[in-house]
């Protein structure tokens, strides 16, 4: 699944979604300048609440 990080700006916010995303058992594919997440192999709530919990609420958009 694609989403949308509005709030992600810089490293720090790149290196606190992944961390975010291999806490719930994933690994995600950060495009810092798009502000685009991809994750695969979790449902679609968990990477939702595991990115809000980490202060990047997140729009699924693919």
């Amino acid at each position: 699944m694609i989403l949308s990080v509005p709030d992600m700006s810089c490293g720090h916010c790149k290196a606190a979604i992944e961390s975010a995303i291999a806490a719930v058992g994933s690994r995600a594919k950060v495009d810092l300048e798009e502000k685009l997440v991809e994750v695969s192999g979790l449902p679609e709530s968990t990477v939702l609440a595991a990115l809000k919990g980490a202060g990047y609420p997140a729009t699924v958009i693919g």
